[in-house]
């Protein structure tokens, strides 16, 4: 079984460099870089029909096959008639049924008939979040085991990693892994949210980079072969590594887009305050940590789509995923003293113990005076 057969084929791309980014890739790379949402931006950055397709396939639909076209349709009506009910919003006929799913975006861009910009960007917002609810349902709807579903994951992502070394980007190491049984318990023990929800790295992909530099082209080319944009997980990165205020100001074709973005360029600064990060890293220690929903398709676990059916079902799903990437001379500096994951796990199931213990330890009997 795999889970490459049924996904929609993309065109080939390639590597872009940094110097040739512009407003779009800096907002994608932004949303990484701080763990962003994308309900807070006010338009999209889409300019032609091809690029919206090459997206709608990266979220593994394609809108050549009738069921997927159909499935995107119930959305956006799910999407409309949520706005209508719940704000009376007066949702145009032009983006409640768009000729082609694809003017949608086009519309959110500002691209064609800008009158519809602000209205076609809140419904795909409420698209955005019913897409990831019928996607976590389709996981209670049929059988897939976890280890199935994790190793479709390690495939897509894999296959992935491998092109990008083909295409040039100079990736040093890459790894997964699978928090073990005991490891999930420790976390979830040290952490004060302790549910089994909290957890998004049970499975995990380190990437290696050689230079610093060689960060923001990695990122943006798993934005546009594996990680769609809109599926990074709000509030779950912790970069202690690249900071967007110096990133903007490095790079020229960065920094004359500055007053266009959708947050201000301090936006990072006043929210740092009020983040603690990894409590249980050593204080030296530099990383991007970010976590992201791996859309896959479940067409080997459903019968294939009838001509005329008119079910409601998704095939697609979305597998949490953290990604950790550093640079080989960061990566080589975080295994050294009190930030090698030696004193890092010894550091975590101190916690682990104290919180175990609190309030249990039974004192020890004095010794006898004797007499």
């Amino acid at each position: 079984m795999t889970a490459l057969k049924h996904q929609p084929t993309l065109p080939d791309l390639p590597i872009r460099p940094v110097a040739e980014m512009g407003l779009k890739e800096l907002e994608r790379i932004r949303l990484i870089l701080r763990g962003g949402s994308v309900i807070e931006w006010r338009r999209m950055h889409f300019k032609t029909w091809d690029e919206v397709d090459r997206f709608l396939r990266l979220l593994q639909i394609d809108p050549t096959r009738a069921h997927d076209e159909a499935w995107v349709r119930t959305v956006l009506s799910d999407a409309v008639e949520y706005l209508r009910k719940t704000f009376n919003y007066r949702v145009a006929d032009a983006v409640a049924h768009p000729n082609m799913i694809h003017d949608l975006f086009l519309f959110a861009s500002g691209e064609i008939d800008r009158k519809y910009r602000k209205i076609a960007c809140i419904v795909l917002k409420a698209m955005h979040v019913i897409q990831h609810i019928e996607a976590r349902d389709l996981l209670f709807k049929i059988a897939v085991p976890e280890a199935e579903l994790a190793q479709m994951v390690l495939q897509r992502v894999t296959t992935v990693m491998e092109e990008g070394k083909q295409k040039g980007l100079p990736i040093v190491e890459f790894s997964d892994s699978i928090k073990s049984r005991e490891s999930t318990i420790t976390k979830l023990i040290a952490k004060k949210d302790s549910t089994a929800a909290a957890i998004y790295d049970r499975t995990r992909f380190r990437v290696i980079v050689k230079e610093r530099d060689d960060i923001i082209p990695t990122l943006y080319f798993l934005t546009q072969r594996l990680l769609p944009f809109n599926f990074i997980v709000p509030s779950q990165t912790d970069n202690t590594l690249i900071r967007f205020k110096d990133l903007v100001k490095q790079y020229p074709n960065f920094k004359k887009y500055a007053r266009q973005l959708h947050l201000d360029l301090d936006y990072e600064e006043r929210e740092l305050a009020s983040r603690t990060g990894n409590t249980f890293s050593g204080s030296t220690y530099r990383v991007l940590n970010f976590v992201a929903d791996v859309p896959i398709r479940l067409d080997a676990f459903l019968p294939p789509p009838a001509e005329d059916d008119r079910v409601r079902q998704g095939r697609i799903t979305l597998a949490t995923c953290e990604f950790q990437i550093a640079d080989e001379k960061t990566a080589l500096q975080n295994e050294k003293g009190e930030n090698s994951h030696e004193r890092y796990k010894q550091r975590q199931r101190e916690v682990v113990l104290k919180r175990l213990s609190s309030g249990l330890v039974v004192p020890r009997k004095k010794p006898s005076s004797g007499g």
